[in-house]
């Protein structure tokens, strides 16, 4: 996913940047670094940043029957009842499961919406599985991977009571088809058509809505309780693609079409019980939702009152304020302003009562190949080596809101593995010798580079700072702006005219397979598609096809950070610049808060009142 809203764009593809992603912000934050300054690492919390950042090395594993039973696991000193206040700077656009695709919906739908399977985090949020959520498992692989099988569990109802079953979720996935949905994912539509972008829809262009469906060799439900899917391609990473909000069920019988994206049909501990747009909304308890099929939520607060357009200046100070009902308030996605966070991280009594972790997006310097100029790979090399980080860090508000990329995985996927070929870590601001000697070697003393950044406060600061750096290794730096309405439109041109220019991408679920393919396939390459740097490489693009066959999620993320290192030692057509990060502060009379790191933010599902 494009990370469109840290610099305030709108996203071209991927997971629509937790498109409207109020959590991600870090563009948000203030020019002034805040904590260490950003410009010599993770000085401040280095060790907690490698803490977070081991979270995911343990590679994710995908649930027997066992690990999908409910109910929930406990959180210690856990209560039932009372009423939590959530502070947000977003209202709601879409509620229909189909057409969920940003962060701080995906935070709503993981109390109101369920699917086939979902994320089951341990107590502190490090560490995750991959369960059956209304499906007994996360799934039976066959003939390859290209088929795989669910078996729903007894006891799943709606809200109203309506039991759910296999034809709700025929009639939940073909929809997906139709022009009813518009904004969610469209992984598995394409999967089933194993067509490419929008080509899926001709599958079936009316969705079920004119009583068409989908064949049984694509799409099976041969009874009740059996959903059957079957691809063309070997599929290993379903279980994580269905554990995505847009792929919740839906009521067949409770479809209103459009209408749906307003008063959805919820099968979650939680249902909408008023929205004004806007303004507010009401969660209260489902009745019909039985704990024992639901390993993941524990839903231990009767009601939630939410309430929007708090700037993350306002819910920060009415948090530390703490005093009233603020006491019993949070919000699921705004994250400390930069006024305020340097004085959370430093008061001890505040520290207490804030969470941070990674957020899935990296940042990276893309290296035009389609330049004839570019394509030496020592001067390449030497925009690597030349580049410094510290200024784009600390553009972002400094070692609290970022950590310094080493590799282009971020450790939020799963099996994430430290790299840093380019010294970043050790040289945040660039090591202009070395590059010097390899431009030289080339013979490009003086080339001059196009250097298009975003015209946003942040991205004026940090091209300055960077471009200063490359010109100490012998680079003739021409700065370009690019309004940041049309930032991704234009640098996504296939033909556009700069040398480099900043990116940032964060992975749809936990798999470098999110990563890999939709930045660095040759074959993608076209106006409006993410590989920016137009990197070809013949080698990637069979690494690509060879380990999206790979069933085994371990094998697989092995192989991807192979990928990962090949691009940035042998390639070098990016440079990885930050990893992004969060830091959210709660109410002293809420319990269970913890940071998920696959939600990206406070996971709302172990809340309590104390």
């Amino acid at each position: 996913m494009t990370d469109g809203q840290v610099e305030t764009l709108t996203p071209q593809g991927g997971r629509r940047a937790y498109a409207a992603i109020s959590a991600v912000a870090a563009g948000a934050l203030a020019l002034t670094a805040c904590g260490g300054g950003g410009a010599g690492g993770d000085k401040n919390d280095g060790k907690k940043d490698k803490e977070n950042a081991q979270r995911q090395q343990a590679q994710i594993k995908f649930g027997d029957e066992a690990a999908s039973t409910g109910p929930a696991a406990p959180v210690a000193g856990a209560k039932t009842g009372g009423t939590v206040s959530v502070l947000q700077r977003d209202s709601y656009a879409h509620l229909d499961p189909g057409n969920i695709y940003v962060s701080d919906e995906q935070s709503l739908a993981s109390l109101i919406h369920r699917g086939l399977t979902g994320y089951k985090a341990d107590a502190t949020g490090k560490g995750h599985t991959i369960v059956g959520d209304l499906a007994t498992d996360s799934g039976t692989p066959s003939d390859g991977g290209r088929t795989w099988t669910y078996t729903l569990k007894d006891g799943i109802r709606f809200a109203d009571g309506t039991p759910i079953t296999s034809k709700d979720f025929r009639h939940t996935f073909e929809r997906l088809f139709s022009q009813v949905i518009t904004e969610g994912p469209t992984f598995i539509q394409q999967w089933l058509a194993d067509k490419p972008g929008a080509e899926y829809r001709k599958l079936l262009p009316d969705g079920p809505y004119k009583g068409a469906h989908l064949p049984a060799t694509v799409l099976d439900t041969p009874d009740d309780k059996t959903v059957v899917f079957h691809f063309k391609q070997p599929k290993g990473d379903l279980p994580y693609a269905l554990a995505m909000s847009g792929y919740s069920v839906v009521s067949a019988k409770g479809d209103t079409q459009k209408a749906y994206d307003k008063a959805p049909a919820t099968s979650g501990p939680y249902r909408i019980k008023e929205f004004k747009a806007d303004k507010s909304m009401t969660l209260v308890r489902n009745e019909n939702w039985d704990p024992k099929t639901d390993p993941i939520r524990n839903a231990y607060v009767d009601q939630f009152n939410i309430t929007f357009n708090h700037q993350y200046e306002d819910s920060s100070r009415r948090l530390i304020a703490d005093t009233g009902e603020n006491r019993t308030a949070l919000s699921f996605n705004n994250q400390v302003d930069a006024t305020n966070l340097a004085k959370v991280r430093a008061d001890a009594g505040l520290k207490a009562r804030s969470v941070d972790g990674f957020q899935p997006y990296v940042g990276q310097m893309n290296i035009n190949l389609r330049k004839p100029e570019l394509k030496d790979i020592k001067v390449r090399k030497a925009i690597a080596y030349a580049l410094p980080v510290s200024p784009f860090i600390r553009a972002y508000g400094g070692d609290d809101a970022m950590a310094i990329a080493g590799g282009l995985i971020s450790p939020t996927v799963s099996g994430y593995r430290e790299s840093d070929p380019f010294g970043k870590k050790a040289k945040p601001a660039g090591d202009p010798e070395k590059a010097k000697k390899l431009l030289e070697e080339a013979g490009k003393a003086g080339m001059k580079l196009t250097f298009g950044y975003i015209n946003t406060p942040e991205g004026q600061q940090y091209s300055n700072g960077m471009a200063e750096g490359l010109k100490k290794a012998g680079f003739d730096v021409q700065r370009q702006e690019i309004p940041k309405d049309t930032y991704y439109d234009v640098v996504s041109k296939v033909n556009n005219k700069y040398d480099i220019f900043h990116t940032a991408w964060g992975a749809d679920w936990p798999s470098a397979s999110t990563v890999i393919p939709p930045l660095y396939d040759g074959r993608q390459i076209q106006d409006g598609a993410q590989n920016y740097s137009q990197v070809n490489d013949p080698r990637v693009n069979a690494d690509i096809d060879r380990i999206n066959g790979i069933t085994d999620a371990a094998k697989a993320a092995t192989e991807w950070n192979k990928v990962n290192e090949y691009l940035l030692t042998e390639v070098v057509n990016v440079v990885p610049t930050g990893y992004y990060k969060q830091v959210q502060i709660a109410g002293s009379g809420i319990g269970g808060v913890v940071y998920d790191d696959v939600l990206g933010g406070i996971d709302p599902r172990k809340l309590f009142v104390k």
